[in-house]
Parts: structure tokens; C-alpha cells; sequence
């Protein structure tokens, strides 16, 4: 089909308009023209006495094209958005001459649900999902959402829909009347068929969604709930304004109409399409599409090969966590262990990590039985001989995984992918005593591994393709987004992130309040603060990683004893229950005045406060001093061809460190605030705090230049980490 919509006019008098913009039918602009002028074809048409929308390929659509938000923002052009709510919903569909009924399969989200709203009544299949996701790209419904959602389903479960981004299937929609039918897919466009025949001959009542009222409350007790809904929405999204302005758009509508409703619905959507957190998710949305786009191992024709059977080595809290992922999404995997004692340890977390999965509502209790078929213990390497990858996920000590893989080279098939979940090992060491570094990949999660939705594939300058490619089909498989990276100390997000608490860290000895630190690091939009996700995350991994920091990045780490001042006063943070934090059970972590004695003595053994003396500082520069040193080692990642693109390290950021998307990732965000600003910010700190504030030369480049950060990261030749 040349044509993305077309018009069939059957004897019935039934005008089918079909979309066909695969593979979603995204609401393109030639789209919407094509959907416009094909129903001013059939309104001029005698012929036709009724019309049905349909999408083709099983899919009515996914909405409205978001690369039509890239190009504004890329360009600022707001003449580039079609005028779609009015124009085409309400003047040519909704008050046509000429009834219409949406014939739903498979998806309608977004625009594709607003066209759907517009028609004058929908038929769907069962498994269809309906919702209204536009919130998450920065926006909210633009083609008349907030006015039609509420008065189809009801005030309540409208803003659960929009506010939370959560469809609904077909036939909880035609519960609450959205829907008007749940046929059959072989059934839908017959039915679709009659049942707009039946609108034009009045035997079936011709229905204008946005006039329609029967489902609204009173002024009154709907401002009480959306009053309630404001609260709400502040505390789950505190530092974007698409969430108040979809509240905002829904209250015009219930105080002044509906048509009041969708103009000032446009007049919001249009502004906050330029707004930094619209720019920040939408560019997240295309660096998630990105990273499965790898040179020279996705565009050479090779074909992932199926991994049917795995090997996870170690039952602990990752070898656990991974074991669960894997055999949730259907692969078999042996666990290992060196003991009896040990490999129960471990099988009886994995069922209890399913079990967490099953009483969230995440999984099944029939699915979590099933995947517990898949699993199977052992205390040797007899079943390795039938397996397609193993990963391994012991302690960070060389010489055992170095033993470990010697051994497994051995045993495994020759097309064995062998992995290490390492976090901070060189693959070439842990390769060292192999003659198989071809296989020998990185498999980095993110701990849960069953839950955290990055997986960080580390390749060497051995790494074949074939075995990138099969690992990035096992995350996608395992529902994780994988992103490929080179090999270097701690790899792209941990390395990156290694100055975030070593900068707090030397707030707290400059004598700034702990957990004012950690509340002005939340409020930006991270999860927690670095001390408190210290006490969740435990102080071994600290104690760990400070020395190979130290070690690696000599001259540019900040090395504070606080850690081992706390683990020596005898505190595990949540371990124990007593870190930075109180942590009791049923409660939220409270902070401990108690640690007040302990930041005195580290504050005494640093001894860099200017003249004895507290800094005085405000969030904003405490802020600054603890993410800017993240984007100056960002900097020098890029620099050195760690990532394939910018983009990589933005998603990786936001998927592996909880940054938070609606700021784009570590690099976008930079570049939002300024390189100019960050390097001139770092080199005042530099010349009074020391090296640890030295920006990289990446970033001087760039500021001296006014280049973006995320600009031309491998230029003429990439470096040999981030390709093969």
C-alpha cells in the first residue's frame, strides 16, 4: 500500500478508512493529512452513508509520532505540529454528517486513543490495550484526552489512566464504557460494519463523547478529586509540570465544557513540549531505541543464536538475582555452588525472589511454579556440557574467577557464551589463562538483578560479534535494556558514577550536614541521597571499590576514612540495621544523630576545611559539586570510546543509577546546565578543594569551543573498547 491511509467503499455504504504506517501506525503528519482528507473524501461521497476506522497489520495505533517532538526540539519549529485536536477530531470526525466507529485491534495509546474517542463509538478485541501515555514523554493528551477519558470511564479512573500511564485491556474498557464491544479479531470489522450502519439509521444512538456528561460528578465533588489527585501527583512526580497541567486541562473542561477543555488542553500541551523535561524524556525514549544499534555487530547480517540452557555460577545476592531473571522468561539455568549448605542458600532465594515478584502482582503464582521447573541445582560442572552461556557471579577475587573460567572453558560446548558479572575486573585479566577471549563477555547487572532493568554488556577487543549480538537477544529476552560498553576499570556506569559519593564525601568533610546532602540530592530527582543508598547498597562494596578507584584514577579521587570509621563503630547501614540511618522495620530510614561523633573524627583525619573553618553552601552548590564531577569522568568516558554514543551512557545512567529520566541522563542534562558553566564551576573548586575537581580535558575542549558534550564522541577512528 503506496498510500500510509486509504479509503474502501463497500456495497454495504460502509467507507473503511485503513492506516498503515508500520510498525505501530504511529500518527505521523502525512498520517492525520491522510486520515483528514480521506474523510472529506467520504463526507462529498454519496455512497457512503457511515465510516469505520481501522488500523492495519493488527494494530489500530501506537499514537502520535514522537520523532515530531524531536524535530521541534532539535529545531524549535512549532509549525512542524499539525493542528490535530481541533481540526481533525472535533471538526471532521466527532461532528461529521456522517457517524463513525473505531474498529480496535491490538494497541490504541495515545493520539491513537483520542482518534478512537472521537468516533462515535469503538469495537475492540479482547487483549487490546487502551491507555493515554503521553504524561511519560513530557506532554499530556493533545487531541482532546483529558475531556473524552473522564466523560467515556468516569472522573477516578481517567486520572488513574493518564496520571499513572496505565492502559487497560478491552474488556475492562467496555466495563466502564469505553468500549462499546469485544468481538473477535475475525469478527471486528463486520461488526465495526453494522454497528456504524446502525448509528446512521438511528438504531443505535449517534454519541459525541465530548458532549456527553452522564459520567461526570458534580463541580464540587469533582474538584474534591482532583484536589486529591494534586496531592498525588506531587509527591509522585514533584519536578515536572505535565502532571498538574494534565489536572489543570481536566478541571477547565468539568467547570466550562468540553470545547473549553480542548482548547486550553492545546494551549498547555503546546508549552510544555518545549519545556527541559519533555526535551529530557523524549530524548531518554530514543536512547533506549539506540542502544540495540551497535557497528559492526548489527549491521553485518549475523543472527542471534538461541540460549536455551544456562549456567549461573554463585547462589549470592547476583548470581541469585540473575538465576531469577532467567528462568522467569523461560530459560533453563543450572545454579552452582561449592557447597550443599551454600546451594540451598541460594535456591531458596530464588524462590523467594519469585515469590516477592508474585505478591507485588508482577507474576503469577502459575508462572513463578513454571520457571521453578526450569531451575536445577549442582555442585559440579557435569551439566555444563549442554549449556549456552554461563555467567558467572562469584566474589570480585582474580585469581578464583580466573580458575573458574580455565575450568569452564574446558567443559562448556565450544559456542558457550562465557560471562562474568564483574563490576570492576578487567575482562582481559579475568580471561588471562583462557584460550577461548573470543566467548569471554561481560554480563554486568544491576543488583536486583530480577528487578533493575539495565544489563551492561562489557566486550574486549577479542569479544566476536556473534557473542555480542546472542547476549544483547538474552537481555532483551530477559526484559532488560542492554547497552554495550568497552572494557575499563568499573565500565561506563560505575566508573562514571565513582566521583558521586567520593564528591559527597568531601562535602561532609568540608563540614556541610550529611543529610542535608542527601535531601538535596533526592530533591533533585534521584531516589535517595548517596549516604543513604550507602547504608542500602552495604559498606563492603564501598570499601572494595574506593581502592580500586584509588588506585585506578590516581590523583583525581577524593579517599575519606568515613566508611571505615563506620564499619569500625561497628555500623552495616541496613545490614545491621544501623548506618548514616535507622533502619526498622515497617518504618522509613530516620537519620541517626548518633553518627554526629564519627563525622567529627573523619572530618578531623581529611582535614580540608579552609582554615579550620565550615564552608557555607547553598543545595544549589551542593548539588553542583556532587553531579558535576560525574559529568567530568561522563567526559572522559566519552573521550576515550567507552560508549558507542552519548546517548548509551544517558540511558545507562537512568537505568542503572536511578537518574532521573525526565533530565535525559548524565550527559543531556550537562548539557542542558552548560559545559562552559560545569568547567568553569570545577576549575574555582580545583584551585580551592584540590584534584579531584580537575576538569577533564574533554570537557575544557568543549567548553572553549562551545561544543555540546554529547557531540561527535568518536570522531575519525574509534577506539578500540567501544568496537570490534
Amino acid at each position: 500500500m503506496a498510500s500510509k491511509v486509504s479509503l474502501d467503499v463497500g456495497d454495504d455504504g460502509v467507507g473503511v478508512i485503513r492506516i498503515f504506517n508500520p510498525p505501530v501506525n504511529a500518527l505521523a503528519p502525512p498520517v492525520l493529512a491522510g486520515i483528514k482528507e480521506k474523510y472529506v473524501e467520504a463526507m462529498r461521497r454519496d455512497d457512503v452513508k457511515a465510516i469505520v476506522v481501522i488500523g492495519e497489520n493488527g494494530r489500530f495505533s501506537g499514537g502520535f509520532d514522537v520523532r515530531v517532538f524531536e524535530h521541534i526540539h532539535k529545531t524549535g519549529d512549532m509549525n512542524y505540529l499539525p493542528e490535530v485536536s481541533v481540526d481533525i477530531v472535533v471538526n471532521t470526525i466527532e461532528d461529521a454528517k456522517k457517524p463513525s466507529v473505531a474498529a480496535i485491534s491490538g494497541l490504541a495509546l495515545g493520539g491513537g486513543l483520542e482518534i478512537a474517542m472521537g468516533c462515535h463509538a469503538r469495537i475492540a478485541t479482547p487483549g487490546t490495550q487502551l491507555g493515554q501515555p503521553e504524561l511519560t514523554l513530557g506532554v499530556i493528551p493533545g487531541f482532546g484526552g483529558t475531556q473524552r477519558l473522564p466523560r467515556l470511564v468516569g472522573l477516578q479512573k481517567a486520572i488513574q489512566m493518564m496520571l499513572f500511564s496505565k492502559p487497560i485491556n478491552a474488556r475492562e474498557g467496555n466495563e466502564l464504557g469505553l468500549i462499546d464491544a469485544v468481538v473477535t479479531p475475525e469478527n471486528l470489522l463486520r461488526v465495526a460494519k453494522l454497528w456504524a450502519l446502525d448509528i446512521a439509521d438511528r438504531r443505535k444512538p449517534w454519541m459525541s463523547s465530548l458532549r456527553r456528561t452522564d459520567k461526570l460528578c458534580s463541580l464540587a465533588e469533582a474538584r474534591e478529586i482532583l484536589k486529591a489527585a494534586r496531592v498525588q501527583a506531587k509527591k509522585i512526580a514533584p519536578n515536572v509540570p505535565q502532571h498538574q497541567a494534565c489536572l489543570d486541562a481536566i478541571e477547565e473542561g468539568i467547570a466550562f465544557g468540553g470545547y473549553a477543555g480542548v482548547l486550553k488542553e492545546r494551549r498547555l500541551f503546546n508549552d510544555l513540549i518545549l519545556t527541559h523535561s519533555c526535551k529530557g524524556l523524549v530524548h531518554a525514549f530514543f536512547a533506549e531505541r539506540a542502544v540495540s544499534k551497535i557497528p559492526n555487530v548489527t549491521d553485518v547480517g549475523l543472527k542471534p543464536r538461541p540460549i536455551r540452557r544456562a549456567a549461573v555460577i554463585g547462589g549470592g545476592l547476583m548470581g541469585s538475582g540473575i538465576a531469577t531473571a532467567l528462568i522467569r522468561s523461560d530459560i533453563s539455568v543450572v545454579l552452582k555452588e561449592v557447597n550443599s549448605a551454600y546451594l540451598e542458600k541460594g535456591m531458596k532465594a530464588i524462590a523467594a525472589n519469585l515469590q516477592g515478584l508474585v505478591n507485588r502482582g508482577s507474576l503469577t503464582k502459575e508462572k513463578m511454579d513454571k520457571a521453578l521447573s526450569l531451575l536445577k541445582g549442582a555442585l559440579d560442572y557435569s551439566e555444563f556440557g549442554k549449556v549456552d552461556m554461563v555467567i558467572e557471579a562469584v566474589i570480585e577475587n582474580v585469581p578464583l574467577k580466573q580458575s573458574i573460567f580455565s575450568e569452564i572453558e574446558k567443559v562448556c560446548p565450544p559456542h558457550c557464551i562465557l560471562a562474568t558479572n564483574t563490576s570492576t575486573i578487567d575482562l582481559n585479566i579475568v580471561g588471562e589463562k583462557t584460550s577461548s577471549q573470543d566467548r569471554i563477555v561481560g554480563a554486568h547487572f544491576f543488583s536486583p538483578a530480577h528487578v533493575m532493568p539495565l544489563l551492561e554488556i562489557v566486550r574486549t577487543e577479542k569479544t566476536s560479534a556473534q557473542v555480542i549480538l546472542d547476549l544483547m537477544a538474552v537481555g532483551k529476552a530477559i526484559k532488560k535494556v542492554p547497552v554495550v560498553v568497552g572494557n575499563c576499570t568499573a565500565f561506563a556506569v560505575n566508573r562514571t558514577f565513582f566521583p558521586y559519593t567520593q564528591g559527597a564525601q568531601l562535602l561532609v568533610s568540608l563540614g556541610v550536614d550529611l543529610f542535608r546532602v542527601d535531601r538535596v540530592i533526592s530533591s533533585f530527582g534521584m531516589p535517595m541521597g548517596p549516604f543513604q543508598l550507602q547504608d542500602v547498597a552495604g559498606y563492603g562494596v564501598a570499601v572494595a571499590v574506593r581502592k580500586m578507584f584509588s588506585t585506578a584514577f590516581s590523583g583525581r579521587t577524593f579517599d575519606s576514612p568515613l566508611v571505615d570509621l563506620m564499619v569500625a563503630n561497628g555500623r552495616q547501614g541496613k545490614a545491621n540495621g544501623k548506618g548514616y540511618y535507622i533502619f526498622e522495620k515497617g518504618s522509613k530510614p530516620k537519620p541517626d544523630p548518633s553518627v554526629q561523633p564519627i563525622i567529627q573524627e573523619c572530618i578531623r583525619l581529611t582535614n580540608v576545611m579552609p582554615g579550620g573553618k565550615p564552608v557555607t553552601l547553598s543545595d544549589q552548590e551542593i548539588l553542583e559539586m556532587v553531579l558535576f564531577p560525574v559529568v567530568n569522568e561522563a567526559c572522559r568516558v566519552l573521550d576515550e570510546g567507552v560508549v558507542v554514543r552519548a546517548s548509551d551512557l544517558d540511558i545507562a545512567s537512568i537505568l542503572g543509577m536511578s537518574f532521573p529520566s525526565y533530565r535525559g541522563g548524565i550527559v543531556f542534562w550537562a548539557d542542558l546546565v552548560g559545559p562552559q558553566y560545569i568547567y568553569e564551576s570545577l576549575k574555582k573548586w580545583e584551585q580551592a578543594y584540590g584534584g579531584f575537581f580537575k576538569p577533564s580535558r574533554y570537557l575544557e575542549e568543549r567548553a572553549n569551543k562551545g561544543i555540546p558534550l554529547a557531540q561527535s564522541v568518536l570522531p575519525s577512528a574509534q577506539d578500540p573498547r567501544a568496537r570490534l
